[in-house]
C-alpha cells in the first residue's frame, strides 16, 4: 500500500518496489557499492569476517558512533528495536511499547484505526483545534443548539442587564395596555353586540371595526415596546459575543440613534408583506366585484395564498435587517439588502431556526400566561365558567392586572430569547459567507486566531 499521510503508520517504510529497500526494512537502503558480506565459514579457528567492516569504496566519513549505539535490553538477549520517540498528534506510545499508552493502536482504540480500519479521531490525534470562545459564543460556524444556547447564556451570563432591560419594557408596555383597556377600549358593548344573534348589520358592522380598532392599538403599543427591548437587547448580546458586559445606560446610548429606522423598518416589512398579499387577491376581487361569480372568489382566494407564500418568503429573506440596522448602523433600505444577501442560499435554515426559536418563546410565554390568566378569571367577574362558556372574561381591574402581571413575566423571558436568536443568527450568517469571526476575536483581544480556526460544525 502506499505510504499516504493518515493510512500508514508514522515511520513506515516506502511501499514495495520502492528505492530497492525491502517493506520490513527498519533503516535506510545501502548504498549500491557497498560490498557484500561474505558468508560464514564453517572451518574451526577461522573467524567470520566482520559484516560491517567498511568495504573498498565506503565512505570513511561515517556517523559518529553514538548514533549507532546498540538498543538497550537484556545482555545476550536477541535485539529488539527501540521504540519510536512520541511524537505530537499520534499518542504517547507505539504498539506493543512499554505502558501500553494510547496511539497508533488496534482497530477501534483510542487514537487508532476506527471502525472498519479506517483512521478515526481520538486520543491519538486529538481532533481539530477548539475554536476561541471569549463571549456566549464559539468563534466559527454555529449549530442550532449553539445559537439557541448562546440567546439563553446571555440571559444567564448577564442577567442583571438583559432582565432589567427586559422588565422595564415590558411594565411600561403592560401598564399602558391595562390603562387603554380599562379606560379607553372597554369593548363589553361591542362584545355584547357581537353575541346577539339579532343584532342587524349595522351594529355587527360597528361592533366589529370598535374591536378591530382596539385590538389594533393594543398590538401598536405592544410592537413598540419590542422594538424597543429589541434594540436594547441586541447591543448587550453583540458585546455577549465578545465576553463584555454592558450597562443598561451604555446600551440606550448605543441604541439611541438607531431607533427611528428600526420604527421605520418595523412598520415597512408588514406593510411590504400586505401589500404583496393585497397584489395577489386583487384581480379575483376585481372580477368579483364586476359579477364574475364562484370561479372569480375561487382566484382571489387562490392569488391570496400564492400571495401569502410569497409574502412569508419575502419576510424570511428579510428577517436579519434589524440586526444589520443596530449593528452596522445602515440605513432602512441597506438594511434590507443586506438580509437579502445573508440569507440567500440558506432561507430555509433561517427560517426553521427562527420558527423554533418562535415555538420556543410562545411556549415559555403560554407557560407563564394561562395559569395568570385562570387565576384572573377566578377572581373576577363569572369566573372559570364564564372564561369556559363565553370564552371571554370581565376585563374589570382585577383581571386586567392579575393577567397583565402574567404577561409581564412572560415577557421578560421571551424578549432575551427572540432577540438574541436574531443577532446570534446574523453573526452566524456573516462568519459563514465573510469570515466574521475574524473581526470578532480581534475585537475580543484573542490572540493567535486565524486561518487555523475550527471549521464548520457538522449538522450545523
Amino acid at each position: 500500500m502506499k505510504d499516504t499521510p493518515g493510512w500508514a503508520s508514522p515511520g513506515s517504510a516506502p511501499s514495495d518496489g520502492e528505492d530497492g529497500q525491502e517493506p520490513n526494512a527498519s533503516g535506510p537502503a545501502e548504498p549500491a557499492d557497498r560490498p557484500t558480506a561474505p558468508e560464514p565459514t564453517d572451518q574451526p579457528g577461522q573467524p567470520a569476517p566482520d559484516p560491517t567492516g567498511p568495504g573498498t569504496k565506503w565512505s570513511k566519513e561515517q556517523p559518529p558512533p553514538a548514533q549507532w549505539s546498540a538498543p538497550s535490553g537484556s545482555q545476550g538477549g536477541p535485539a529488539q528495536a527501540p521504540p519510536p520517540p512520541p511524537g505530537p498528534g499520534w499518542g504517547g506510545q507505539h504498539p506493543g511499547g512499554p505502558g501500553g499508552g494510547p496511539g497508533y493502536g488496534a482497530p477501534g482504540g483510542p487514537g487508532g484505526y476506527g471502525p472498519g480500519g479506517h483512521p478515526g479521531w481520538g486520543s491519538g490525534w486529538g481532533g481539530p483545534p477548539p475554536a476561541a470562545k471569549p463571549g456566549v459564543i464559539p468563534l466559527r460556524p454555529l449549530g442550532v443548539g449553539e445559537i439557541l444556547d448562546g440567546a439563553v447564556s446571555t440571559m444567564r451570563t448577564h442577567w442583571r442587564t438583559v432582565l432589567g432591560i427586559s422588565l422595564t419594557v415590558a411594565v411600561f408596555t403592560e401598564i399602558l395596555v391595562v390603562l387603554l383597556q380599562g379606560f379607553v377600549l372597554d369593548d363589553a358593548a361591542s362584545s355584547d353586540t357581537l353575541n346577539d344573534p339579532s343584532a342587524s348589520v349595522g351594529e355587527l358592522t360597528r361592533a366589529l371595526g370598535d374591536t378591530l380598532l382596539g385590538s389594533s392599538v393594543i398590538v401598536l403599543v405592544s410592537l413598540l415596546g419590542t422594538i424597543v427591548a429589541t434594540a436594547l437587547l441586541t447591543t448587550v448580546t453583540s458585546r455577549a459575543v465578545l465576553g463584555k458586559s454592558v450597562t443598561t445606560a451604555e446600551a440606550w446610548r448605543d441604541a439611541r440613534p438607531q431607533l427611528p429606522k428600526l420604527f421605520g423598518l418595523t412598520f415597512l416589512l408588514p406593510l411590504i408583506g400586505v401589500a404583496v398579499v393585497a397584489i395577489g387577491t386583487l384581480p379575483g376581487a376585481l372580477i368579483a366585484y364586476a359579477g364574475g361569480g364562484d370561479g372569480a372568489v375561487a382566484l382571489a382566494v387562490l392569488g391570496g395564498m400564492a400571495a401569502g407564500i410569497v409574502a412569508i418568503w419575502l419576510m424570511v429573506r428579510f428577517s436579519l435587517a434589524s440586526p444589520a440596522l443596530m449593528l452596522e448602523k445602515q440605513s432602512i433600505w441597506k438594511s434590507v439588502g443586506r438580509s437579502a444577501k445573508l440569507v440567500r442560499g440558506s432561507w430555509w435554515r433561517v427560517f426553521g431556526i427562527q420558527l423554533l426559536a418562535t415555538i420556543i418563546a410562545n411556549v415559555v410565554a403560554s407557560i407563564i400566561v394561562i395559569p395568570f390568566t385562570f387565576l384572573a378569571a377566578a377572581l373576577s367577574g363569572d369566573g372559570v365558567n364564564g372564561l369556559f362558556t363565553s370564552g371571554t372574561a370581565d376585563l374589570g381591574w382585577t383581571f386586567l392586572i392579575v393577567s397583565g402581571i402574567g404577561a409581564v413575566i412572560g415577557s421578560m423571558l421571551t424578549f432575551p430569547i427572540t432577540a438574541g436568536v436574531a443577532v446570534l443568527l446574523y453573526i452566524d450568517q456573516r462568519i459563514r459567507r465573510e469570515a466574521l469571526d475574524l473581526d470578532l476575536a480581534r475585537a475580543a483581544g484573542v490572540q493567535g486566531y486565524g486561518s487555523d480556526a475550527a471549521g464548520t460544525t457538522p449538522g450545523s
